[in-house]
């Protein structure tokens, strides 16, 4: 390159006690180098953030190895090509990449994905047409199996994933039930066709998801735990199924929580109603079912069948409370960060 570029990067500091605080992210600028071969450098334009990096964040044992201190913070990108050592990408292409937290990244080309910015909203790559709609759709067809007139139950429902879980189990003949933190999002249920719309901020949740599904709940999509779940276990019906995708009560959890160990009524319950509850993370389907989401998914966004909402902030600076505000849900819809 004849001009020297600057990244700004924003790196893992400290691991966070509880909620991450500003001490737990360092900024930092380094001078861009040019890719080696079989590399990309790429532009960020837009990062995705996404609960699971908190966990990323702790070094507790998990499905995958914890960031290090110093390591720039994961984070799906999309992203513009400015430099090319590898065959089929040229400057200007627009891709899918995990560039993380920073303005320019060097990322080996077999990692990236071409995005046809025609075909769709760039940004939609990093919500409904990328990991969380998959998560979505893998999680709730593969693990959830709704049926015609079942009631699937979905916590943090104006999020990218449990909005499009709610759609997507109309679309199979379910009823939907919506449960959300706020008027505002609770609104918003309604506008997507959700059938009941709770507020898990009001008094007598599990009253009032008892008169929401009368029938119980067949199909619960667990994005949450915590208060939710509890109010949500009572309700279940013999053979439930419960996908368990995410625990974001939890993630800033610094000691057991108060109260009985509820634990052998969850394993009554297990027992004597016959559920199913499975944890997954949405790689093992990628094999057998992304290419089934991309064409569905993307058939049901075009015709409005499935809608979406983005939470965009300007600015890299702002990652880390706009990372802290989603945890909290203070978010509405998929939380990006446009970078440039």
């Amino acid at each position: 390159m004849s001009t020297t570029l600057h990244n700004h990067r924003i790196r893992l500091a400290a691991r966070p006690h509880g909620e991450p605080v500003p001490d737990d992210f360092q900024h930092d600028v380094i001078e861009v180098p040019s890719p080696a071969a079989g590399q990309v450098l790429l532009r960020t334009r837009y990062l995705s953030l996404d609960p699971y990096v908190r966990g990323r964040m702790s070094a507790a044992k998990s499905y995958a190895a914890p960031m290090e201190i110093g390591d720039v913070i994961e984070g799906g990108t999309v992203s513009e090509v400015v430099e090319s050592a590898a065959e089929g990408f040229s400057p200007g292409d627009t891709v899918l990449s995990y560039g993380g937290w920073q303005e320019y990244s060097l990322e080996p080309a077999e990692r990236l994905r071409r995005l046809d910015p025609s075909a769709a909203p760039v940004t939609t790559a990093l919500g409904v047409l990328g990991m969380p709609g998959f998560t979505a759709y893998a999680g709730l067809l593969a693990i959830g199996k709704p049926q015609p007139g079942e009631t699937v139950a979905v916590a943090a429902a104006t999020g990218p994933v449990g909005s499009a879980v709610g759609q997507i189990a109309k679309l199979h003949g379910a009823r939907a039930v919506g449960i959300a933190g706020g008027e505002r999002k609770v609104a918003h249920l309604r506008e997507l066709g959700f059938d009941a719309a709770l507020d898990h901020r009001a008094a007598d949740l599990p009253g009032r998801l008892a008169d929401a599904a009368p029938d119980g709940i067949d199909v619960y999509f667990e994005n949450v735990g915590g208060a939710v779940w509890q109010a949500v276990l009572p309700q279940l019906n013999e053979f439930a199924r419960v996908p368990v995708c995410g625990l974001a009560a939890h993630y800033n959890a610094t000691s057991l929580p108060e109260g009985p160990d509820r634990s052998a009524q969850l394993m009554q319950s297990v027992l004597s109603k016959s559920l199913t509850l499975r944890g997954f993370i949405q790689i093992e389907f990628v094999p057998t079912m992304f290419e089934d989401f991309l064409r569905d998914m993307t058939g049901w966004v075009a015709s409005g069948q499935v809608q979406y909402t983005e939470d965009i902030t300007e600015g890299l600076d702002q990652a880390p409370e706009a990372f802290v505000g989603m945890l909290h849900g203070r978010n509405f819809g998929k939380t990006l960060i446009q970078v440039s």
